[in-house]
């Protein structure tokens, strides 16, 4: 399954490693760039320091592109585009915000800038400022989302812009992959199904979690501060819902979230943690080197594809 993306970035599939921060370090960039995909080192909140030690480990462990998923609210978001431009990083996915700042700096640089869409208006916005592609992620994804599914914006993207569109959110199998390119994508990005390959560093309890979850084990927390958050539901989510059933203030909902992710993803606790997966979770049962689940899904998409062929022909 080749596309614009597999030749634009050197990449044998066409599939992207979402960037979850405090998960997405340089053990699993590397092992799904050496698969064949796009690995994504996630900065998130961190130092410039701590990604710069990544990206060495990363090169150290692949000669494949690979990529690095700034959040542009980080505070340290000036500094990491720096570091990114110095270092050459073919492409960068980027996530709270609009990087047009940043675009004239990364393109001297000579990076793909991939920016993480929630809707068709940004997207255009961002093709205008110069994007190589665009990720339209619906609200089915882990973490941090927004309101339209991935059914619904993907093909409205896709027809907005003539840049590659990558569909994220609720893919987790071959079935997915299909469904995305026949929605208008050219890619996919996945996260959920990636927390728990073999070489994800992500603390055993959360990767438990995942391939213990059921199709309703999640929930959108943060609607009322204009912020929701794709999660598996415990304790911290029901408290969290609790407060704002019952008005509370946005600085104490934000004080009540923060550091939680990294309590759930590096220490294990996943009760009082956040446990960041997308919808696609309760389908997530086995786990696997990201070899083996990038050759399976895509033998997976090109059999179900094929599958359709006939029925369509025949119809005919």
């Amino acid at each position: 399954m080749q596309s614009r993306l597999t030749g634009m970035l050197g990449i044998k599939y066409p599939i992207f490693q979402g960037g979850m921060a405090w998960i997405a370090d340089h053990s699993l960039a590397a092992a799904v760039s050496n698969a064949g995909g796009l690995g994504v080192i996630a900065a998130g909140n961190a130092p410039v320091d701590w990604l710069a030690d990544q990206i060495a480990c990363a090169k150290a462990a692949t000669s494949a592109p690979f990529g690095v998923n700034i959040m542009l609210l980080s505070p340290y978001v000036d500094a990491i585009v720096d570091l990114v431009c110095r270092e050459k990083i073919r492409v960068v996915t980027t996530g709270a915000g609009n990087p047009g700042k940043y675009m004239c700096q990364f393109k001297e640089a000579g990076i793909r800038v991939v920016p993480v869409v929630p809707s068709v208006a940004l997207a255009r916005r961002l093709e205008q400022n110069g994007a190589d592609a665009v990720i339209a992620e619906g609200c089915e994804a882990g973490g941090h989302i927004g309101e339209l599914t991935t059914m619904a914006l993907v093909p409205q993207v896709a027809q907005a812009v003539a840049v590659p569109v990558i569909a994220a959110g609720g893919i987790g199998d071959g079935r997915g992959v299909a469904a995305a390119f026949c929605l208008g994508a050219e890619g996919v990005q996945v996260g959920t199904r990636f927390l728990v390959a073999q070489e994800c560093t992500v603390h055993p309890n959360y990767k438990q979690r995942i391939l213990q979850a059921k199709d309703t084990d999640t929930m959108a927390t943060g609607r009322s501060t204009g912020h929701p958050v794709r999660v598996i539901k415990n304790k911290l989510a029901r408290e969290f819902q609790k407060l704002e059933a019952e008005g509370a203030a946005a600085n104490e909902l934000e004080a009540l979230g923060a550091g939680k992710l990294a309590l759930a993803a590096r220490d294990g606790d996943i009760d009082n943690g956040s446990v960041m997966a997308g919808q696609i979770a309760g389908l997530v049962r086995q786990e696997q080197t990201c070899l083996e689940i990038i050759v399976s899904m895509f033998a997976e998409a090109e059999q179900v594809l094929r599958k359709v062929a006939p029925a369509v022909s025949a119809s005919e």
